[in-house]
């Protein structure tokens, strides 16, 4: 069975981690700029507080795990207020060591495990669109272990390293993403939201199967047994985007790492992805992207 999230992973393909371990004592704070790339972090012992920009506030305890898949600007900071350093993670040299706040020296009041990684998609942006911005769970025992060997793994100079990191980082991220609540009327609307709605699923893992068909609302709306009125407001709304959005967006996503990779040519391209043709399939590709598909295959 054709699994949605686990596609949109593989071609987000996460590589480059950097990790280091962060601790905290007394009355502290940091703030820092809009980063953009996904970032994590494991509460190894103790809380503290953290705040990213269009969130409800959080206090973080030992084992909770947050992963923002484009960072944002947040605060981070003891559990009593204290005026935050500011940092931006985009000029500042990355630490080689241990990174403390607060109090120099003795036992620390909360010991994190943090870092960052890239994703490799030709465009990100697209797939990250569909993943919520802020992903918090708590008492996930397999999410502490998978950061502790990308820590350890990250820092170390084994054969065949990078290999394993990108590995670790994806099954993290899938981790982190199935382990978050995707239901309910709390839940952001995105990908992870339709995969836990029972009608909407079964239509977004055929769309995710068989992208070579030319797909109507009317036809997914049949195989989640919904009207099309139905099944439009009910996808719009639970996913963020409408069905044909979401399809576009999915098509141009694996068209451009098809192109990227250079092994077939624009036409089996645009097979590929439900195009009856290469010329219909430049100009959908040419309006979305801003270059046709020949044009983007060069610069790549």
């Amino acid at each position: 069975m054709i699994d949605p999230l686990s596609q949109v992973i593989a071609l987000l393909r996460p590589r480059a981690v950097f990790s280091k371990q962060i601790t905290g004592a007394g009355r502290w704070g940091v703030r820092y700029s809009d980063f953009g790339q996904p970032s994590f972090c494991a509460v190894l012992d103790g809380t503290c507080r953290l705040a990213v920009d269009g969130h409800r506030p959080l206090t973080l305890v030992a084992g909770d795990f947050v992963l923002m898949p484009a960072t944002p600007a947040f605060t981070m900071s003891s559990l009593e207020p204290a005026r935050p350093t500011r940092i931006d993670p985009k000029v500042a040299p990355a630490p080689t060591g241990e990174v403390r706040h607060g109090t120099r020296g003795g036992r620390p009041d909360v010991r994190l495990l943090g870092g960052y990684f890239v994703f490799e998609a030709a465009d990100a942006g697209l797939l990250v669109s569909l993943l919520p911005g802020l992903i918090h769970v708590r008492g996930a025992d397999s999410l502490s272990v998978l950061v502790r060997l990308v820590g350890e793994e990250s820092t170390g100079r084994r054969a065949g390293r990078e290999l394993v990191l990108s590995r670790l980082v994806e099954v993290l991220l899938i981790e982190a993403l199935r382990s978050s609540a995707g239901s309910g009327e709390d839940a952001p609307a995105g990908l992870l939201r339709g995969l836990a709605d029972a009608r909407l699923a079964p239509a977004m893992r055929q769309l995710h199967a068989h992208l070579d068909r030319a797909w109507t609302v009317a036809q997914l709306a049949k195989v989640a047994a919904l009207s099309r009125s139905a099944f439009f407001e009910r996808f719009t709304q639970v996913v963020g985007v409408s069905p044909m959005e979401y399809l576009l967006t999915w098509r141009m996503a694996v068209a451009k790492d098809l192109l990227k990779r250079r092994e077939l040519g624009i036409g089996a391209v645009a097979e590929r992805v439900g195009y009856s043709s290469a010329s219909t399939f430049s100009t959908a590709f040419s309006r979305h992207v801003g270059q046709p598909p020949s044009v983007f295959a060069r610069a790549m």
